[in-house]
């Protein structure tokens, strides 16, 4: 979903351009290139990242170009005319491999791979990186959240309290994170995600009085009406009001949907809530709860506290990927020239994997994830992997199941393969399913293996040999 509507040439950084117009005034512009996508910690101290954003990014590739008024910008900016001239009629003409979206990952795997000229693999690195690494840190937070609340509703609330658009991508990974409602109608009516929202507590406050708000609500909307009992006394006048215009409801053929609690002792009145509209014969209406949510407090309430609750309503702590920050996804040079490239670091952990690779996926006996092996792209499933930073230390994988995660989506600039939104949160789901529970757990999680071939291993070697001999 592009937001930008256009100069989406734009959405980079200034030294990607830079770094372009070096590139075509030393006569490199078309040399061939292969950058790869991987990040290198899982977000939130979990054990797995869910991949989004992989659709939004093919459609902004697609439409990344300069206009006119792009162009007498970077005129004014000191860009030479040569160069601005070649921009006129750019376009991504390359190839993208991706594991698919809502795949379910791991740091250091190659997860995006560009192919193209130097010039135009580079130009893209910026919105790759915002796009897929923001959208992914957020699709992970929302089956952290889903998988907390146990197969109850969650609805995403978290609009108003969004960086800005980034809103409109954070609902459409939250959906494919397995969130099932959005109150964002921007979202919604782009994607055919479903809208869900009630009334604010200005609603009630409008009125002289709170049960005179609840019956003209429910007098609009009396097959979908959720009452918000929380604006004055939830129990002394909230789920009492409620309970009176649910029964009024009855008479009329009609049934109250829900009542929502959005601020106190969440645990202490959804119990309380839930005897009162049981006692009152009202065992079909839900309650709903919002305020403040995460994974933490949701799996608090459920199995700690035992409230009695329904649906959950989740916003600021979804949208904005709390407490982590950002996904640190990176997009490095892997192959120039037709010459493998590796960043070179003292820390052998930044060390990065050089060549045009692939990953293969092993699965056990049991249908469960056991391991992933990084392998260069030529290669077959290998027998066994080796650690990427400890290679004395070696994975037999010849009694498992393997599978390839990559699959190209884009070739010669053209979309050729993509999902909505709905089908990437279906193969989350299904994919999550296949992740044994030690890497799902929320503390301390087992770390998932990743490993690397021996032959990528030894290419890796050479030219850190290589490097050393010249340096």
């Amino acid at each position: 979903m592009n937001v930008l509507n256009n100069h989406t040439g734009f959405y980079t950084d200034y030294y990607q351009l830079t770094m372009a117009q070096g590139y075509f005034l030393a006569g490199r512009a078309s040399d061939s290139s292969c950058f790869d996508y991987f990040f290198r910690e899982n977000p939130f101290d979990g054990g797995y990242v869910v991949f989004a954003g992989l659709t939004d990014v093919l459609d902004l590739i697609k439409d990344f170009s300069y206009g006119d008024d792009m162009i007498e910008y970077l005129r004014g900016l000191g860009f030479k005319e040569e160069f601005t001239k070649y921009l006129r009629n750019f376009r991504f003409q390359g190839t993208i491999t991706s594991v698919r979206e809502g795949e379910i990952v791991f740091p250091l795997e190659p997860l995006f791979r560009v192919e193209g000229t130097l010039l135009e693999s580079q130009i893209l690195e910026t919105l790759i990186l915002n796009i897929l690494n923001f959208e992914s840190l957020i699709a992970t937070k929302a089956s952290r959240v889903v998988a907390a609340a146990g197969g109850r509703r969650v609805v995403d609330f978290g609009l108003r309290r969004a960086q800005g658009f980034g809103g409109v991508h954070a609902t459409k990974a939250a959906i494919i994170g397995g969130v099932d409602a959005t109150s964002n109608v921007y979202a919604a009516f782009h994607n055919g995600f479903e809208a869900s929202g009630t009334q604010a507590h200005s609603w009630v406050q409008s009125y002289d009085d709170e049960l005179t708000a609840f019956r003209k609500y429910a007098e609009i909307y009396p097959d979908r009406c959720v009452l918000l009992v929380d604006t004055y006394n939830t129990l002394r006048s909230g789920v009492p009001n409620a309970i009176t215009v649910a029964k009024e409801l009855e008479k009329d053929g009609h049934r109250l949907m829900a009542v929502r609690l959005d601020s106190g002792d969440l645990a202490y009145l959804s119990k309380h809530a839930r005897a009162m509209l049981d006692q009152a014969g009202l065992h079909y209406v839900r309650i709903t709860v919002s305020n403040q949510l995460d994974e933490y407090v949701i799996r608090s309430l459920l199995e700690d506290q035992h409230a009695p609750i329904d649906v959950f309503g989740v916003g600021t702590r979804l949208v904005t990927g709390q407490p982590s920050a950002a996904l640190d996804g990176v997009y490095k040079l892997s192959m120039c020239g037709g010459t493998p490239r590796l960043k070179f670091s003292e820390n052998y952990t930044k060390l990065t994997l050089p060549g045009i690779k692939s990953i293969h996926r092993f699965i056990n006996g049991e249908g469960l994830f056991s391991a992933d092996g990084v392998t260069l792209a030529d290669e077959a499933a290998p027998d066994y992997i080796v650690h990427p930073f400890f290679p004395e230390q070696k994975s037999t994988l010849k009694h498992c199941a393997s599978e390839v995660l990559m699959q190209k989506v884009m070739e010669n600039g053209e979309i050729i393969s993509r999902s909505t939104a709905q089908e990437s949160a279906a193969y989350a789901k299904e994919r999550l399913m296949h992740l044994a529970s030690e890497h799902r757990r929320f503390e301390f999680p087992h770390i998932y293996r990743v490993g690397i071939s021996q032959k990528l291993l030894s290419l890796r070697a050479q030219l850190v040999e290589n490097f050393q001999q010249h340096s």
